[in-house]
């Protein structure tokens, strides 16, 4: 890489990390209890708005995974959301009005409190509808797989965004809060995706999968990215870029091998399609606060989310994470 890229590389990510302390202002402290936090401990960073019917499975799942802190920004919920979280002893909160989109659909918030609190930890950053799942995870939390990338110098882990469904009719099974959604939702696309490497980044593209070609088959190439790294050894000279997809020093986005053999990878199974789904899909829509004027929630809605039944004669019943590598959806690398 030619040393104009580079120099044109350093002042992005300078330029976002000052977007990102500037951004700082807008987050007002309700619950900070990070003076628990200890040394080795995996935190997890997440940004959430009237999420209220997800969070105690939510909460259940990652402390059951091995996460030690949580540390939420709430963007103005309404649904009691703030008041459960600010109850909770390993859940630090920050609350803010601001705008999601100007605030790069939250990664400035994310990327501040990175920048306070997860140097030198191990650090999963997640939307509220994404379950993280790696190799061996049903018999070994997750400190077990961030011990071994510390021992073979692995700083960045990426996980395929998995999209998950119901058999029928997306809102025909009422999803009641603290359920297990994968209970209804336990259906996934185990092929239909297309690959790409971006050059800029070096981040691997990719898109397909139920949303694809249920809401953007005319236009595939505008689908949601399902690329994401959302497990990070943190330091104070990373930020991320665009949601979870890449990172800048972009050294960190080689999370796949190019000349053979496989690097260890994970799925963050992605509960989007509950009954919940309409609700969420037309008030986001109505708010505009998402990515291309919200080209995906106008997609959604046009479709008509609560009656779109996203099942067909190639889905598969979600088992667990060996079925995935066993379908190239993820791989447990040399980690045995």
């Amino acid at each position: 890489m030619g040393i104009i890229r580079r120099l044109r590389l350093r002042v992005k990510r300078q330029r976002y990390k000052a977007r990102a302390f500037r951004k700082r202002r807008e987050l007002r402290c309700v619950a900070d209890r990070t003076s628990q936090i200890g040394r080795g401990d995996v935190l997890l960073f997440c940004t959430a708005r009237n999420e209220d019917v997800r969070l105690p499975y939510f909460l259940k799942y990652y402390r059951n995974l091995g996460v030690n802190h949580f540390l939420f920004v709430d963007n103005d919920s309404t649904d009691g959301s703030l008041d459960y979280l600010s109850q909770q002893e390993d859940v630090s909160i920050w609350h803010t009005t601001a705008s999601y989109k100007r605030s790069r659909f939250g990664m400035d918030w994310i990327n501040h409190l990175l920048w306070r609190y997860g140097n030198n930890h191990w650090t999963l950053v997640v939307d509220p509808d994404e379950f993280f799942v790696y190799p061996f995870c049903d018999t070994r939390p997750i400190n077990a797989l961030t011990d071994w990338l510390d021992a073979s110098g692995v700083r960045s882990f990426s996980a395929m965004l998995l999209d998950m469904y119901p058999k029928g009719p997306i809102g025909d099974v009422p999803y009641k809060r603290g359920d297990n959604p994968f209970e209804t939702a336990l259906w996934f696309d185990s092929g239909n995706y297309t690959l790409r490497r971006n050059h800029a980044y070096h981040e691997l593209w990719i898109q397909g999968g139920p949303r694809a070609r249920a809401f953007f088959a005319d236009h595939p190439e505008k689908a949601p990215a399902l690329n994401k790294i959302p497990l990070v050894k943190w330091s104070r000279r990373n930020v991320y870029l665009s949601s979870t997809h890449a990172l800048l020093p972009r050294g960190l986005n080689h999370v796949y091998e190019q000349w053979g053999g496989e690097k260890p990878s994970g799925a963050l199974l992605h509960a989007k399609f509950l009954s919940t789904f309409n609700d969420k899909a037309r008030e986001e829509l109505k708010r505009r606060q998402h990515y291309a004027a919200s080209m995906e929630y106008r997609a959604y809605v046009r479709k008509g989310p609560d009656s779109t039944d996203l099942w067909c004669r190639w889905s598969e019943r979600y088992i667990n994470w060996r079925q995935l590598e066993i379908l190239g959806l993820m791989s447990k690398g040399n980690w045995a």
